[in-house]
Parts: C-alpha cells; sequence; structure tokens
C-alpha cells in the first residue's frame, strides 16, 4: 500500500479459557486471527487503532471511503497454527515490559511503545527499553527473539535477524528458506530454535489445554479446601494427586503400593513429617526476672502513692489561694491518668529472636517435597511511596530502591512498586537510571557480600572497607562501581537540567511546525504567532501523560492519567550466570545476575474526587500489585528509609511462617534513622517509643504500626479476620450481658475457617460479595484466596494449623502479559473505589491524617496479633528532621491525627472484643496524650503564678508534701532505670524525651487539639506540607539544618511560658529580698517549679539561638514584646500599693 494506512493481521495466542470452547477429544478450539487496523509512524513503527480510535480519527475522512470495516477469519489450516504458548508468552512479555501503559476514567487504556526509557542506553535483559536488534525484513520493525541474557536468537547460521512472526512467515509461505542467505532452515519449528538457543536452560512449563491462568492457579485453592491442613488430617499424596501435578511438579512423597497406614485410609501423615523434631523459627527472650519484677512492683508502689497522695491534696485546700490549689489539684488529677495509661501497657515487655538457619533448611534446602531445593519462600511485593521530587529527592529515593533490589531474598519472589503521587517525570526517569545502575550494584552486592546495599551509604561509611573481605577483585570491583555511582549520581542530579532542555527543544520545533502549518493554510495572509501548550517530553520524543513542569490541562498534580511502567520484567526462574565474555565491568561469572521486578506506578488524578493523599496511593499499589504478582506480603516503606539489613525481609518471614503465623497481620520493624546530631537535641530518634513502648506492646497484642518499616499480610489488609480469633471479655459491660459461650462444633469449625469477615455468617464468604468489597476487578478478586493460601505457614508437621503443602510455591509464576497490565492500569483508576469498601474496612483507612495507626488499629479490633522485629544490624534506616520547625510541624501532625482518632469511632473506647484490655489502653492512650497539653501548658504558669502572688499550690511546704514529692520523684527515677535497663536504651535519651514531651507538650499538642476541634465542630480540613527529606544548604555541614530557625506560630506558647518564669523568678527574688516578713519557704516551691520548667525547655531555647552570632531577630522581637505585655498585664491586675515593703512607685495602668 502506498499510505501510511495499512492493515495488519494479528494473530490470537490465548488459550481457551472456558470448557464450552473445547472440542469433545479435550483440545481447545483454534481461535481464528482478527484484523485490526493500525498506522505506520515516520519512524516505521505500527501503532494499532482500537475502534474508539477509527470512529473519531477516521469517521469523517477519506478513510472510510478507501477502506471498509470487515472480519476475516482464516480457517486453521496445517500452514496456520497458533504460536506456542511459551513462545508467544515471552513475547508478549518483552513488549509488556517495553510499553508505558496509560489509562483512567473516561478514557482508553493505551500501551506507548517505548524507543528508549532514559538518555542513556539500557544494558540489563530485564529492564525497560533494553536495546534490542531489529528485524532485518522490510517493512518490518518488530524486534528479533532473545534469551534471557538478550542475546538475539536467530535460527539461521547467516544470522540474519529475523524477528519470530516473519520466521513463521518465511516457514508457510516462503518454503522454510532463509531470506539472507537463501538456504533452506535447518530447524524450522520456532520452539526447538529457542529450545536450542537457550542451549538447554529450562523454560516455563506451558499451560495445560483449555485452562486459562487464573484457573490454573485456582485449582491449587479447590484442591487445597479438600485437603486443608488441620491437626492430622493433611494427606500430601492427595493434594498433587487432585491437582494433576500443576503445582509442586516433581515433588510428591508417593505413597508405597497398598499400603494403609493406621488404618486411616490413606490420610496418614508421611512418617518424614510425623517422626520429624519440631524446630521453631522464632523464640521469645523474656526480661530476667530480677529486672521485670521490681519494675511491675514500682509501678503498684507508684499507682498507689499517688492515689494516697492525690486524696491528701483534695483534703488540704490552701484557703489562701483556692483558685492556685484547685487549678494544681485538677492538673495533677490528669497526670496521673494519662502516666496510668502510658505505665499499664508497660507490664509484659518481650524480646524476640529469629533463627534464619531454621529458614533456610525448612524452605531452601532439598527435602523430599523439594528435591531441587528451589525457594519455598512466599512472595514479598515492596511498596516505594514518594509525593514531591523537590522535597523527597530523586536520588534518595533511587537509592531506596537500589537497597531492595540487592536484598536478601529469592530474586524471582520480590517485586518493587515506585508510587509516584505526583506523576513528575524526574522521579520516572531517576527509577529507570536506578533500574539501569543496579546491573552492575546488585551483582557487586551479592558477589562480596556488601553491607548494607545502599550505595550512598555503603560509600559514606567510616570503617574500613575491605576488612573481612577476601576475594582478590574486591579492591578492583569497588574502585570500578565507585566510579559507576559517581556518573550515576550526576546523572540523577542533571536530570531536572536535562528534562527541561528536552522539552524546550522539542516544543520549538513543535512551534516552528505549528507555524509552518499555518502558513499553508493562511497563504500570503498575515499570521499571527501559534501558542501551543508548553509540554514536558520523555526521552523518545513523546509526550509525558502525567503533570508538566508547566501545568496544562490534564497535565496536573491533581489531573493527570494513570501511568504504569514495567522498568524490570519477571526474572526468569532459573538462576542466570554473568558472562565475562560479554565485556561487562566485572566478572560475575559466579554471581546471579537476574534483578528482581521493578515496577513504576502513578496513579490517576482527577479534579472532584478525594484522592486520599498517602492511603488512596498506597491502597492503589496493593490493587495494581495484586494483579501484576500477589505476593502474599507486602512491605511498605517510605522513600527515605532504606534497606540496611539484606537479610530484613528473611528474619520478618521467620514470624510470618512460624507456627500460629497466621494470625499475624503484620511484622513491625523499628524505625531507625541516620543523620541525627550526636546529642540528639529534639529527641529525634525516638529510642524511647520505639525501644520501651513498643517492646512493651509485643507482649499484648502487638505493637502499632507506624507507618513504614512494616512486613504485611495481605489478607489482614484486606479486611478479612484471623483463622482462629479470641475474644477478650474483660470490661465492665461483659459482667453485667453475659457472652453466649460457643459450642465444641462452632470451636471446631472456627479452626477452619478462612477468608471471612466479622460480617459474614458463613463458615467462608462467597465470592459473589467480592466485588461490592474490592470493585469490579476480576484479577483482583481471583487472586485473594491464592495470596490467603500462598501465605500460609508450611505444613511441615502436625502440629501447624491452617497450612500449606510443601513445595507449593517452588512452580515458576506466570508471565506478564498486557491483558494484566491493562487490569491494573484499571484498578489504578480514580473511580475504581466508587461504592466499595476500600479505605472503610478494605486496605489503607482514610479519615485520619495517621492513616498508619488507624490501619493497625483496626486490624487489632478483628483479633489480629502483631509482632515486633528488632534485628542486629538495624533492618531499616532513614532519616528524620533535625530541624525545630519541621520536627514541631511532624508531631503537631501526629497529634492532630490521634485527635481525629479520639473524636472518631477508631476511638479504643469502641473496641471490640476481640482486642485486648492492656491493647485497648495503648490505644486510649493514642487518641488521649495531646489534650494533656491543655494541663501542662497551665501547670507550666502556676509557678509564675505562685511566684508573681506569693502563694503557693500547697498552704505550707510541711513534711507530708515532701515526702510525697520525694516518693513520687524517686519512683518516677526508678522505672526509669529499669526501663533503661530491660530495653538497652541509655539514660541520656530517656531525658531528651522527657524534655521534648514538655517541648511537644507546649506548642504542637495545643494547636493539635485545637485543629481537631475545628475539624470535628465546624467541619473545617486540615493540610498539612509534605516533611522536606532534603538536607541543608551547607554541603560542608552535616547537621547545618539543625540551626536554621524557621518562625512558626507553635513557637509562641513556649517563648511565652520561659518569659513569664523567668520575669516571675526576678519578680519573686525581688519581693522576698525586700519583705518585712520574708516567706522563703514559698519563694523556693516556686522557683524550684520555674526551674523544672526551664530546664525542660532548655533545647527549645538553644534552637531559638541558632548558630552563635546568628540568632533571629524576630526572636528578640517577640520576647521584648511579651515581656513588656506580661509585666503592664501584672501592673495593672495588682497595681502597686506604694508601701515601703513593696518595689517601685505609685504607678498604676491608666
Amino acid at each position: 500500500m502506498t499510505s501510511n494506512n495499512v492493515l495488519r493481521v494479528s494473530r490470537s495466542v490465548r488459550v481457551a479459557s472456558s470448557s464450552d470452547q473445547q472440542q469433545a477429544d479435550g483440545r481447545p478450539t483454534n481461535v481464528p486471527p482478527t484484523v485490526t487496523f493500525a498506522r505506520r509512524t515516520p519512524s516505521g513503527r505500527y501503532v494499532s487503532y482500537s475502534r474508539d480510535d477509527l470512529d473519531s480519527d477516521f469517521g469523517s475522512g477519506d478513510f472510510d471511503k478507501e477502506y471498509t470495516n470487515y472480519h476475516v477469519h482464516i480457517p486453521p489450516t496445517p500452514d496456520n497454527q497458533p504460536m506456542d504458548p511459551v513462545i508467544s508468552a515471552k513475547v508478549e512479555e518483552q513488549y509488556v515490559s517495553n510499553s508505558l501503559f496509560t489509562g483512567g476514567c473516561n478514557s482508553v487504556t493505551r500501551a506507548h511503545l517505548m524507543d528508549k526509557v532514559i538518555e542513556s542506553e539500557a544494558s540489563h535483559p530485564q529492564m525497560a527499553g533494553a536495546k534490542g536488534s531489529s528485524c532485518a525484513m522490510p517493512g518490518c520493525d518488530s524486534k528479533v527473539m532473545s534469551d534471557e541474557r538478550g542475546v538475539d536468537i536467530l535460527p539461521c547460521e547467516c544470522d540474519f535477524k529475523i524477528c519470530a512472526e516473519c520466521f513463521s512467515d518465511a516457514v508457510k509461505v516462503g518454503g522454510g528458506i532463509c531470506p539472507g542467505c537463501k538456504e533452506p532452515y535447518k530447524t524450522t519449528e520456532l520452539e526447538e530454535v529457542v529450545s536450542n538457543a537457550v542451549a538447554g536452560r529450562p523454560l516455563s512449563l506451558p499451560a495445560p489445554h483449555g485452562m486459562s491462568k487464573m484457573e490454573r492457579r485456582l485449582s491449587i485453592v479447590r484442591s487445597q479446601k479438600m485437603t486443608r491442613s488441620q491437626t492430622s488430617d493433611w494427606d500430601h499424596n492427595r493434594w498433587l494427586f487432585e491437582t494433576k501435578g500443576t503445582y509442586g511438579y516433581g515433588n510428591a512423597i508417593w505413597p508405597t503400593e497398598n499400603k494403609v497406614d493406621g488404618g486411616d485410609g490413606g490420610n496418614a501423615q508421611p512418617t518424614e513429617l510425623t517422626n520429624k523434631p519440631w524446630r521453631p523459627l522464632t523464640r521469645k527472650l523474656k526480661i530476667p526476672a530480677a529486672v521485670l519484677s521490681p519494675y511491675r512492683l514500682l509501678i503498684f508502689v507508684r499507682m498507689a502513692v499517688l492515689a494516697l497522695f492525690l486524696a491528701w491534696r483534695i483534703k488540704h485546700k490552701n484557703e489562701d489561694a483556692v483558685w492556685l490549689w484547685g487549678m494544681s489539684v485538677v492538673c495533677e488529677l490528669w497526670f496521673a491518668f494519662s502516666w496510668l495509661l502510658d505505665q499499664l501497657p508497660k507490664l509484659a515487655p518481650v524480646n524476640r529472636a529469629a533463627d534464619l538457619a531454621v529458614l533456610k533448611e525448612k524452605f531452601e534446602t532439598p527435602t523430599a517435597t523439594n528435591p531441587s531445593g528451589k525457594s519455598d519462600l512466599p512472595g514479598v511485593d515492596v511498596f516505594v511511596s514518594t509525593a514531591d521530587p523537590e522535597k523527597e529527592p530523586p536520588l534518595v529515593t533511587a537509592n531506596t530502591i537500589l537497597s531492595i533490589l540487592a536484598a536478601d531474598y529469592p530474586v524471582e519472589k520480590l517485586a518493587c512498586y515506585v508510587s509516584d503521587d505526583g506523576g513528575a517525570l524526574l522521579t520516572f526517569e531517576a527509577m529507570a537510571e536506578a533500574a539501569s545502575f543496579a546491573n552492575i550494584w546488585v551483582p557487586f552486592c551479592r558477589k562480596h557480600g556488601i553491607e548494607p546495599r545502599n550505595p550512598e551509604s555503603y560509600f559514606n561509611l567510616k570503617k574500613d572497607p575491605y576488612k573481612n573481605k577476601v576475594r582478590p577483585d574486591f579492591v578492583k570491583d569497588r574502585r570500578r562501581v565507585k566510579r559507576e555511582y559517581d556518573e550515576f549520581k550526576v546523572r540523577i542530579n542533571g536530570l531536572p537540567d536535562s528534562i527541561r532542555r528536552r522539552s524546550d527543544a522539542y516544543h520549538a520545533r513543535e512551534e516552528i511546525k505549528a507555524m509552518k502549518r499555518q502558513r499553508e493554510v493562511a497563504g500570503d495572509d498575515l499570521v499571527e504567532s501559534v501558542k501551543i501548550p508548553k509540554a514536558t517530553w520523555m526521552a523518545d520524543g513523546t509526550h509525558w501523560p502525567g503533570t508538566w513542569m508547566n501545568p496544562s490541562s490534564e497535565h496536573t498534580r491533581g489531573d493527570h492519567a494513570g501511568i504504569i511502567q514495567v522498568m524490570l520484567k519477571p526474572p526468569s526462574h532459573e538462576p542466570l550466570f554473568g558472562n565475562n565474555e560479554e565485556g561487562g565491568p566485572l566478572d560475575f561469572t559466579v554471581v546471579d545476575i537476574r534483578l528482581p521486578m521493578l515496577v513504576y506506578v502513578s496513579r490517576e488524578k482527577r479534579p472532584g474526587y478525594d484522592h486520599n493523599k498517602k492511603a488512596g496511593a498506597m491502597n492503589a499499589l496493593v490493587r495494581a500489585s495484586a494483579i501484576m504478582s500477589n505476593g502474599p506480603f507486602i512491605l511498605n516503606l517510605d522513600c527515605d528509609h532504606y534497606v540496611y539489613n539484606s537479610q530484613a525481609l528473611r528474619e520478618g518471614m521467620c514470624f510470618m511462617m512460624d507456627r500460629g503465623g497466621d494470625r499475624i497481620c503484620y511484622v513491625q520493624f523499628p524505625q531507625r534513622f541516620e543523620g541525627i546530631d550526636p546529642s540528639d537535641r529534639y529527641a529525634n530518634n525516638n529510642t524511647v517509643f520505639f525501644d520501651v513502648n513498643m517492646r512493651a506492646l509485643d507482649g499484648l497484642q502487638g505493637p502499632v504500626y507506624v507507618g513504614t518499616g512494616c512486613l504485611f499480610r495481605r489478607i489482614a489488609l484486606y479486611g478479612f479476620d484471623p483463622p482462629r480469633s479470641k475474644e477478650h471479655h474483660g470490661s465492665c459491660c461483659s459482667s453485667c450481658f453475659p457472652q453466649k459461650r460457643k459450642t465444641h462444633a462452632a470451636v471446631a469449625s472456627e479452626e477452619t475457617r478462612t477468608l471471612r469477615m466479622e460480617d459474614s455468617d458463613d463458615d467462608e464468604m462467597a465470592i459473589s460479595t467480592f466485588p461490592k468489597k474490592f470493585g469490579n476487578s476480576t484479577f483482583l478478586i481471583d487472586s485473594i484466596p491464592i495470596a490467603e493460601l500462598q501465605g500460609r505457614p508450611l505444613a511441615d508437621h502436625p502440629a501447624v494449623k491452617n497450612g500449606r503443602a510443601p513445595g507449593l510455591l517452588t512452580a515458576p509464576r506466570d508471565l506478564l502479559d498486557a491483558s494484566t497490565v491493562a487490569e491494573a492500569i484499571s484498578a489504578i483508576s480514580c473511580w475504581y473505589e466508587d461504592k466499595t469498601e476500600w479505605g472503610q474496612r478494605v486496605g489503607w483507612i482514610y479519615g485520619s491524617v495517621t492513616e498508619d495507626v488507624v490501619t493497625g488499629y483496626r486490624m487489632h479490633n478483628r483479633g489480629w496479633k502483631s509482632v515486633y522485629c528488632v534485628t542486629k544490624p538495624d533492618a531499616f534506616r532513614g532519616t528524620a528532621p533535625i530541624n525545630l520547625t519541621d520536627r514541631l510541624h511532624q508531631v503537631l501532625r501526629w497529634a492532630t491525627g490521634s485527635v481525629e482518632i479520639f473524636f472518631s469511632r477508631n476511638n479504643a473506647l469502641l473496641a471490640s472484643p476481640r482486642m485486648k484490655i492492656l491493647q485497648r489502653i495503648a490505644y486510649l492512650n493514642v487518641g488521649i496524650y495531646p489534650f494533656t497539653s491543655i494541663f501542662l501548658i497551665v501547670y507550666c504558669f502556676l509557678p509564675a503564678l505562685s511566684l508573681f502572688t506569693g502563694q503557693f499550690i500547697v498552704q505550707t511546704l510541711n513534711v507530708t508534701f515532701l515526702t510525697y514529692l520525694l516518693i513520687i520523684t524517686l519512683t518516677l527515677c526508678m522505672l526509669a532505670v529499669l526501663e533503661i535497663k530491660w530495653s538497652g536504651i541509655e539514660l541520656e535519651e530517656w531525658w531528651r524525651n522527657e524534655q521534648f514531651w514538655l517541648i511537644g507538650g507546649t506548642s504542637a499538642h495545643l494547636a493539635a487539639v485545637l485543629q481537631g476541634l475545628l475539624k470535628v465542630i465546624a467541619g473545617i480540613e486540615i493540610s498539612f506540607t509534605l516533611t522536606s527529606k532534603s538536607a541543608g544548604d551547607d554541603e560542608n555541614d552535616e547537621f547545618a539544618d539543625l540551626y536554621i530557625v524557621k518562625w512558626t506560630s507553635l513557637m509562641i506558647p513556649p517563648i511565652t511560658i520561659m518569659m513569664v518564669n523567668l520575669i516571675a523568678i526576678a519578680v519573686g527574688f525581688s519581693r522576698t529580698i525586700y519583705s518585712t516578713m520574708p516567706q522563703w519557704s514559698k519563694l523556693l516551691g516556686g522557683v524550684f517549679f520555674s526551674f523544672w520548667v526551664l530546664a525542660h525547655l532548655y533545647p527549645f531555647a538553644k534552637g531559638l539561638m541558632g548558630r552563635r552570632g546568628r540568632t533571629p531577630t524576630i526572636v528578640f522581637v517577640w520576647s521584648g514584646l511579651i515581656a513588656i505585655t506580661i509585666s503592664l498585664l501584672w501592673v495593672a491586675i495588682n497595681p502597686p500599693s506604694g508601701s515601703s515593703s513593696q518595689i517601685g512607685g505609685s504607678f498604676t495602668f491608666p
């Protein structure tokens, strides 16, 4: 044809998925090829047209006159047979990995084939945009088939490059003659060509005829329901026989012929399992009784002393200053209540340890059920969230991605999803650069056992990098990788300018083209200047479908299409070792060079939709990952939290795969931070929370979810109940309204129920109800029972309840196809969650700025347990704001979320009976602690009021008051010492936490209470800015950001408290010294408590000073204004009498 518009015949390679499509002999009917419209671009690439495209583009043009719409049905003759499913699946996966998928609400899902993703060349065969040879046939722009290393597969010895379709045409139409050398092909079967090219490397087994991908997966679940592991009822042979060996191929424990063991009719356990001693994957490390027993005793002693002290305070009223006494007693009652809420959940702290050797023995060692020794560990999907490349530098995110890709976990079981909620091309290309650099970084880490596997952190280590390195080529390899990483950083840091220059160049070209077209139309008439939207352009010369640098319609942060790009396609099932002959920079001949799957995701955003911030982005990742990889476990990390311990995933999996692990909803790892100043001025490390409170909660129902560094069970996120939930009736209501006891049959059925929700009365929920809860994606709904099954512990012992068969997860995963990614695009659209339970019961919960705490609370409320996993070395490390203003805003966001929780149905007072009593108290404290700020601010002003008035909170400083005060203070200090003993923190860290408790309580917490009340009463929504992860401007000073003073209104209350107390001390001393009858006891009481307040506010005052000689003027201005205002107010309230016993003259306020 002379026109660029052509017709191409596309062969259908899909296998029929329903039984009515099969012939009587069991063979599937061949689906006839269909004709689709396509056009050829100026570059020679064919672009297919959908029916909508044809109607819109050619509905009124000459196209209708030249071409008519028709279908061609070609009979399945011997020369027209569909391609082998294995080959076609690999071809389609290569197409999928090189395509950018976009779509969303009221738009067609499109796959844009990317010539290149980044400016530099992609070398790894798994990477999107990897350079492959083009077919040498005239008019064909397809890529030549390649093996797992990216090497071309060529069917003729003359090395004529030909794609799979053209080879099939040459065999069928051209008589099997090579178009290059004109000699006959030695092998005319494409399958044999591929098999010879891979030199014996096994390919994935083809799909069983007549069974779709999802049906093949669900066949496991159907058979599993008949052979569920319940104490001694498991039968591995029956399981494998009923699934016809589709999964667990070659892993059977075959029964002895005509042998019935124990008269169970073939249902007996194999003797290899029953006689094998049980080896747990984890163990509890109890706190020594010499520390824990005195600790508990002191808690009850202090409770008793507080009760006696408060009773004494209420009885002994200060008649001289009743108002002062009343305020102090109310505050002290609240402080006692708040301390009780904080202290009671700490009665049973525990430590835990995982045994990685046992994990390897059970899941990765050749056994009778797993002869090949392939990993039987479940898959893990890692989520990394980012939103703004300006506040979250792409280099930081890229380093996090690299540490995940290099994690010590089976490559084929690991997938990483990056959520870019800003839809920025800068983040997209930075991730592509990271995928390219991973080609050398990940094998280098595996070869030399590098720790940590974040390149920025590794190359900045202050210890000797050559210690314990035995390979002679380590020095050479390290220098080469360091040089490559420096170049990688230059490319990442230069991306903003590169994208801007590229976009400017393409925009200038488009303007010139538009001017030419306008002149052609206008002729000699005067032509006005043409203005076209300034787009952001990708490396392949096409528009970026996300947010443009110059926002335009459908290309802004809140209005853009959904985007999915498979940066690194799923790895092959077999190890792929490097080849030194390829001319690579390093010798990886003994290293597996495969990389985990890496996917870029930017969910669709449109005006008028509530996108629910981070929680909405995480739920979009949950759906997309369920469709594409469906790992039964999910690890979520912030973009600045990287994998510091490469075996952290294995340690977390020990808890999930241990006996009873099916009742664990998540494993929370502690947050550890880098870049904190040595003195930790503002308690950024939060060691008291992570090493004291979280360990204590681990002894109850489990730690709270803190937003990052958490390994989730997928079905727990879906809102399902645990398999064996218990109710804890310890409230006062249970005594008045006794609960009905369950019968023995009900308890037995409780053991076998899976995939059930609290509002479902059936033993197992009907899948027909799933669309109302999870949406209308059949891919997503079908993946739910698979994730539940694959997430079960290994049934390698009769004591394991609700387990799965050994060897179940050793089969290769399915290859990606275009329909799967297109379904994922639909699942991340802005309308998908309408009329579903996403954000209400399913996934991350909406409605709070602290969605993490609410999400964890909902799981605990359904009866799930969580576990706290402290590893050596740390599992993950991240960054924290060391600037005072940023730290206060961070605390403000947390406290506001707690106030929202208190005024919502997530209040622990409304918890279900499945939550333990002490766990409820802990969650109640989460919602109540910000309200302590009201009483704390009042109490901080009481010493000043005492000094101003010459009165005190008690009538006199008698022995009883001082004794109570001494005992309360000593017990607090002794409890602190014992907490330090069993938690491992330092005394300085405990003191810094106490100081910032008062700083935050008098500033951010009070503002949080006010904002929360405004939201509840007036419905005023609260917006927060993203915490900046970028460093200060001074590159020579690591802690330059610590000394930057950014004024915020949150600083006014602490400054006021400091100034009032300082003035009050001066006034109190002056009055006492010049008084005829000085009352030193009241002065000492007021001064002591004023100094207590000022000592806690010392870090705040130091932060206001900035660097020496660089104190901002605003600090002096506010201090002066506050001091003058306080002085004038006091003179107005209590004017001087003019007596000789008072200071000053007879000035009165006008």
